[in-house]
């Protein structure tokens, strides 16, 4: 069932500012539109911040329109400075599109596991940027952009402030060549629409701009030939070829509610490939997300309903203690990313560690749950004639002397693979899991993993 674009992005908190919000209401109510939104290809994975332009475009598809994904791989040879406080180092073009490869993988899993029938349409923004000549960027483009106006811009005129680094004449130009996507777009492609960042606020507004100025310019150009060839109707000429309305609209930054940064973890950014972020470690994320932010991030980053979100609202603040909401976000947004499998099996391995009956976790998935355990290795002959376990724990960490090992063990707060252990217990190759670890565990939340080689 299709929705209300505008309506869905102003309920979940998506909706930051828009050119002419009646003008496009009106717009997108009176037919099937199409709206991009592009990505940087700075690195070969994209961030959870920018999961929040890919749920924008999500929710235009389940509207019934046609969202388009643009990939910067003409832009992303020159460099954004928004955000930037010095320059750039370039990157080659090989890979940009290496960049761009990887990157195009994250859209065709998230419009998958959003259950769209149609796959994304992805496009590169290399394939007209790169043909421009510079006179004819200099002519058709450059033209209409007043230098007074693009210093006034924030990025740059921060940067023009800073006498260390300053902005080069490339990334100055940044604004043009993003503006002219708008104009290619429109013009080749019908899109009327440009998604963003609340940061690309005046490069979308540039882009109108542009894209106004070059249709009335072809106007014009038609109505003289068509002076030429004896038609001498400038009114009708220029209706011929008027101007459609295009509209832009940005999303928020998302910040956490005590101030920090959204996205960041002591172990560094939450990315949207597993190989950069395991499903695991994304679902840890977001089940760790503060009370206060819990319902906000629900609506932002699932596709649950209105009513059932108010439902989990109404059960986290009867009962914040249960997490309800923060299982419900950690698997919907696990979901959307990596697919329900997977979100199942990080939720799975979660209640695993927090039981310590880990032993019946694959191999993968153990390695994944323990990568950031501390971890020793250790002859796996001795297993043969059995490990005392006292030494041991004081080997791994987990006591400080035989003494206070023994007492764990006596007091029963020592178990291994979730098993609970005595002091004349002995490690033996029976305890491998998976032929070369054993997962020791003091007190609830206390692990070691041991390698046995």
């Amino acid at each position: 069932m299709s929705i209300d674009f505008l309506d869905e992005m102003t309920w979940r908190g998506l909706a930051h500012q828009c050119t002419d919000e009646p003008g496009l209401r009106d717009h997108l109510s009176s037919g099937r539109r199409r709206c991009y939104a592009g990505f940087d290809p700075t690195a070969d994975s994209l961030t959870i911040g920018n999961l929040v332009p890919v749920m924008a475009l999500v929710h235009f598809a389940r509207a019934g329109h046609e969202p388009i994904v643009v990939m910067g791989g003409g832009t992303g040879l020159i460099g954004d400075p928004s955000g930037k406080s010095a320059e750039r180092l370039l990157m080659t073009r090989e890979m940009v599109m290496e960049n761009v490869e990887s990157q195009s993988r994250i859209f065709a899993n998230v419009w998958r596991n959003a259950a769209l029938a149609d796959d994304p349409d992805i496009m590169d923004n290399a394939e007209w940027l790169t043909k421009l000549g510079y006179i004819e960027a200099l002519r058709d483009i450059g033209k209409h952009f007043s230098v007074n106006m693009m210093v006034q811009k924030e990025s740059v005129r921060a940067r023009l402030e800073d006498r260390d680094h300053g902005i080069s004449y490339t990334e100055f130009s940044y604004m043009i060549l993003q503006a002219y996507d708008f104009m290619h777009l429109y013009t080749k492609h019908g899109v009327t629409v440009q998604l963003g960042g609340s940061d690309q606020w005046g490069n979308i507004v540039a882009g109108i701009d542009l894209t106004k100025k070059h249709t009335w310019a072809e106007a014009e150009k038609s109505y003289r030939i068509k002076i030429h060839g004896g038609h001498d109707d400038h009114e009708r000429v220029m209706d011929s070829i008027q101007f459609k309305s295009a509209f832009g609209l940005t999303v928020p930054l998302v910040t956490k509610a005590d101030g920090g940064k959204f996205g960041k973890t002591e172990s560094g950014a939450i990315w949207l490939t597993p190989e950069r972020t395991s499903p695991y470690a994304m679902y840890q994320f977001w089940l760790n997300t503060a009370d206060a932010d819990v319902i906000r991030f629900l609506r932002i980053f699932t596709l649950l309903d209105q009513g059932e979100i108010a439902a989990i609202e109404r059960a986290h603040l009867e009962h914040p203690e249960h997490r309800e909401a923060h299982r419900a976000l950690a698997m919907g947004a696990t979901t959307l990313v990596h697919g329900r499998d997977e979100a199942e099996a990080a939720e799975a391995a979660g209640k695993a560690l927090f039981s310590g009956d880990v032993a019946s976790l694959p191999e993968a998935t153990l390695r994944e749950v323990f990568a950031e355990v501390p971890s020793s290795e250790h002859p796996k002959a001795t297993l043969e004639g059995g490990v005392d376990l006292v030494p041991l724990l004081v080997e791994t960490g987990l006591a400080r002397s035989n003494r206070e090992a023994r007492e764990f063990l006596e007091n029963g707060s020592v178990s291994v693979n979730g098993r609970k252990v005595a002091p004349d217990d002995r490690l033996s190759t029976a305890d491998l899991l998976h032929g070369s670890m054993i997962a020791l565990r003091r007190g609830k939340k206390t692990w070691r993993i041991t390698r046995w080689v």
